[in-house]
């Protein structure tokens, strides 16, 4: 593979002219640039991949000319920023020019004495992807998982990368080396022993109210919920989007692939919902027993203009699994709206979301009523 160099610098180093020195004698010595210190890939912004590198220079009292070029990578000229980190009282950066189509710039450093500074060069470097992903093995009583996950870094920038510190969202460091066209796979979290619940979901707006009608069974969707909390071993950071895939230890020694999800970012306190199939070991059969129209406001020409609504809902849950289950029940009810009476409790995830959170036993049944009135309805 050809190795495209990020940085092509050396410094011209401009000295004293006495009366006797001449043009050419007064710029001749050029001193190549060391190569890089420590090198930080900053991961910490999704939308642009920011570099810093350190570097020693060897200045000489009076004016240096530091060139800066980056033929064959992917660096955003406007970013390049040169930040004095020793001797920022005797060292001063007095310009920068941009020589014309030529990827390149100049800086001009004042130095009030010959001496060795350290300085950071950083830009935005396009065309390293990172993406995350996640592998959950979960016992064989579905009550806990390891949980790893690991960052996928591929460069595409021109650079290679030697020793370098990638600085994560997290604020987690791993060291790696990685060069122009490859691939890297880095392991940043691995936690033993993470609790999670079972979760089943039953959406009343996606899912058919009385599966017996139907001739195929209806499966309600299942999820592991794992909470991003230091109770949980986890809770020290957000856990980064990304696909999650699932397994499940057999009880011979090896697992079974459950499925795989995509995840958003889940905040510290916040659970993560992992997708892992659909089962019908729980049912759930719902009919609206009362739909009537009251309060029916008329205009003039004896038109309806507003009524309000009677409705009352059902809804039976039966457990067909030996061990008790837990369903996250959704309901919707459009508009404005009041609840008379219902028989579970549940809470309003927004003005129109109702959310009920329902413990089964084990081949037991639950029954849900609803009784609401919808407000100010037009016809």
């Amino acid at each position: 593979m050809r190795k495209i160099s990020l940085v092509s610098i050396v410094f011209t180093v401009g000295v004293a002219l006495s009366i006797l020195a001449t043009p050419v004698d007064a710029r001749i010595k050029m001193v190549a640039l060391p190569e890089r210190g420590t090198t930080i890939i900053r991961l910490d912004n999704p939308q642009a991949t920011l570099i810093e590198e350190e570097r020693v220079l060897t200045l000489q009292k009076g004016l240096n000319k530091v060139d800066f070029s980056w033929k064959g990578v992917n660096i955003d000229a406007d970013s390049i920023r040169l930040t004095i980190l020793t001797s920022p009282d005797k060292v001063s950066l007095l310009s920068v020019s941009y020589p014309p189509n030529e990827a390149a710039l100049v800086w001009e450093i004042s130095s009030a004495e010959a001496s060795e500074v350290t300085v950071r060069i950083s830009y935005l470097l396009s065309y390293i992807d990172r993406l995350t992903t996640y592998k959950a093995v979960a016992d064989k009583e579905e009550t806990k998982v390891n949980l790893k996950s690991f960052l996928v870094l591929r460069n595409f920038s021109g650079e290679d990368f030697v020793n370098a510190h990638v600085l994560l969202d997290s604020g987690q460091s791993s060291e790696l080396s990685i060069s122009h066209e490859e691939t890297k796979q880095l392991l940043f979290l691995n936690k033993d022993g993470v609790p999670i619940e079972k979760i089943w979901t039953f959406d009343a707006r996606k899912l058919p109210w009385d599966p017996e009608k139907l001739r195929t069974n209806v499966g309600i969707p299942v999820t592991y919920r794992i909470k991003n909390a230091v109770t949980a071993g986890l809770g020290l950071f957000p856990l980064s989007e990304g696909k999650v895939r699932v397994f499940q230890e057999d009880g011979y020694g090896s697992t079974i692939f459950l499925g795989e999800d995509a995840t958003t970012v889940v905040p510290v306190g916040e659970k993560m919902e992992v997708y892992i199939g659909d089962s019908r070991d729980i049912v759930v059969t719902q009919r609206k027993m009362r739909d009537e129209r009251i309060n029916v406001r008329r205009n003039k020409k004896n038109r309806i203009v507003l009524y309000d609504t009677d409705e009352v809902i059902k809804a039976t849950i039966e457990n067909f699994k030996d061990k008790p289950a837990m369903l996250t029940m959704i309901q919707h009810i459009p508009g404005q709206w009041d609840m008379e009476q219902c028989t579970l409790k549940y809470k309003r995830k927004d003005a129109y979301t109702l959310e009920f959170e329902i413990a089964l036993p084990g081949h037991g049944k639950t029954e849900l009523s609803m009784h609401y009135h919808r407000r100010n309805v037009r016809p």
